[in-house]
């Protein structure tokens, strides 16, 4: 499958290695990216300073963005993308942190804004537990992040799952990211892209690290 595959997209919340991971996918299948940019989010570090006060500045920001991004790239069967955002997912955090009002105003421009994509012809899910989450976001140090905690990521990852668990419009490579680290080690890496090679069903999970 991951030999056909010329859009795929790499998913998980925040601290799983999406980033990294479609970064290493792109540069061994020769492809382009399409990244987010949190740091572009002019609202994201007051929003970890005051969720319930900047929720929704940062979340039509961040709509913002990755709309125009999706727009601005249109459909080359010429070009393989490697993306770290599914923008189905977007509504996620609107619903986590935004109130009944102020999330009903955010899915009328979600319905407006959402450009009409191709899907992906391969998602790649990371899965981990909330206190591997917070270890790892904790590691990177980016400042806009110390804010973070684990009750938080415990919402965030559940509605991943939540998510990934009704998600079929693509095919979906579910990956176990505590057991299996392919983002810092490249032996899981190697073999995780082995596993991708071989991956025949619509939705698979790998959690063995060897």
């Amino acid at each position: 499958m991951l030999d056909k595959a010329r859009y795929i997209v790499v998913e998980g919340p925040i601290g799983a290695g999406k980033t990294t991971l479609a970064k290493r996918l792109a540069e061994r299948l020769g492809a382009d990216t399409m990244l987010e940019n949190p740091a572009a989010n002019p609202f994201l570090a007051r929003f970890y300073q005051n969720m319930e006060r900047w929720g929704l500045p940062t979340q039509i920001a961040f709509l913002f963005q990755r709309s125009e991004q999706l727009a601005a790239c249109p459909h080359d069967p010429h070009r393989r993308l490697v993306s770290d955002f599914l923008i189905d997912k977007d509504p996620l955090f609107a619903e986590l942190n935004l109130a009944e009002d102020e999330l009903k105003l955010y899915r009328q421009l979600y319905e407006r804004l959402k450009p009409s994509v191709r899907k992906p012809d391969l998602v790649i899910y990371l899965q981990a537990q909330p206190d591997i989450l917070i270890d790892r976001v904790r590691k990177r140090g980016v400042e806009s992040e110390r804010k973070i905690n684990e009750p938080y990521l415990q919402r965030v990852a559940e509605s991943y799952a939540t998510f990934f668990h009704h998600y079929d419009a693509a095919p979906l490579f579910i990956v176990n990211a505590e057991s299996l680290n392919p983002v810092d080690k490249d032996e899981d890496f190697e073999l995780l892209f082995s596993r991708l090679h071989a991956m025949r069903s619509y939705r698979e999970f790998f959690g063995y690290a060897g």
